[in-house]
């Protein structure tokens, strides 16, 4: 293709400089693929950029088959923002499942990119990245890497043994907040998506996704599920299954919100496959039984995290529940969720202090 398009440049008297342009943009076409191999590969990229996800790594613009997606109520992280990506293989789709992650083929990447704005009073506010999460599917599972990003050189850097960063940015309230950012070691990657003794994902859920988000290319919002099955990266998906909402949504009922809350702050844990199965508490967003919600259930070991209180939840009354007075700690010992937060989410247990008080 190129040598014919070289002999019409010729014949046609097409200066050079036009002809190595379209070479430089060729090449660059080329180039700005995802690196297959790397996503396999069993040794880890040492820099973000060798996965080739992004065309511009520092404002997050993707590469053409890597495609941004949201979750209805994201998990709390800090107060940090995220943006987040999927990467299935060209030709390969992931399969729907009722109530549980798609089932994605090997080759798949999810990424995850942690950043604060400068100031949260104005969205054109310079972005502070901090870290770049990304989940792989080989051929013998999940793995799971972080990669801290480097201010000088542009570009993110694997951290095995995790990372502690100094930030601090403005509310929206105009307060500055200062926090010591923890980037996950691998252990505390496989604490939070380990299931069955197997790393999964935990947010590409059908009833996480089924949401309307505006898309560039199409300069107007499609439902992302129905935008996936267009880019044939999944096979379907349900509208009849029940989706959560956001939680911080105060037009919707405070059973869904706080119960949406729960599943993706603590539900991959406490669940009967999570880390969290032997406490016998399930937090996860399809579970009904009032005790296994932690409704006048007795803790299972009860230690420094029960405060010296009987129970999980006390219907009506937040303050003598197990389950707020550990949101509400950052006691290492107490705290809950464990791993993931330093600071509290005063909006998150407000949300659930008000859901237990609605309880009979």
């Amino acid at each position: 293709m190129i040598g014919n398009f070289f002999i019409d440049v010729c014949r046609k008297d097409i200066p050079l400089s036009f002809f190595i342009l379209i070479l430089l943009l060729f090449d660059l076409n080329v180039n700005a693929a995802v690196n297959d191999v790397a996503i396999q590969s069993e040794q880890l990229p040492k820099k973000l950029s060798e996965f080739g996800f992004f065309k511009d790594p520092v404002k997050q613009i993707p590469v053409q088959n890597v495609i941004p997606y949201e979750l209805i109520s994201p998990l709390f992280s800090d107060y940090a923002r995220k943006k987040r990506f999927v990467y299935v293989p060209i030709g390969k789709k992931a399969v729907h499942r009722t109530d549980a992650v798609y089932q994605f083929p090997i080759g798949t990447a999810l990424i995850k990119t942690f950043y604060y704005l400068d100031d949260e009073r104005n969205k054109e506010s310079k972005s502070q990245l901090l870290e770049t999460r990304v989940l792989l599917r080989k051929e013998n599972g999940w793995d799971a890497a972080s990669y801290a990003w480097d201010k000088e050189t542009r570009d993110a850097e694997l951290k095995i043994a995790g990372k502690t960063i100094n930030s601090s940015w403005v509310n929206k309230e105009g307060e500055l907040m200062n926090v010591r950012y923890r980037v996950p070691n691998k252990n505390q990657c496989q604490e939070c998506h380990e299931s069955n003794n197997k790393i999964i994902p935990i947010g590409p859920k059908t009833r996480n996704l089924n949401k309307k988000v505006f898309y560039s290319d199409l300069n107007g919002e499609l439902n992302q599920l129905q935008y996936w099955i267009s880019k044939g990266i999944i096979d379907s998906h349900s509208d009849s299954l029940e989706r959560v909402v956001a939680w911080n949504d105060i037009n919707k009922n405070i059973e869904k919100r706080a119960r949406s809350y729960l599943a993706i702050n603590c539900g991959h844990c406490h669940s009967p496959t999570g880390n969290g199965a032997s406490s016998g508490l399930y937090l996860n967003f399809t579970e009904d039984r009032p005790k296994q919600l932690g409704v006048l259930k007795k803790p299972v070991a009860a230690g420094r995290g029960s405060g010296n209180k009987l129970y999980s939840i006390v219907p009506g009354k937040p303050e003598d529940s197990i389950l707020l007075y550990r949101m509400r700690s950052t006691d290492p010992g107490i705290m809950m969720p464990e791993s993931g937060r330093v600071l509290n989410h005063n909006e998150g247990i407000d949300l659930i202090a008000n859901w237990i008080k609605s309880l009979n």
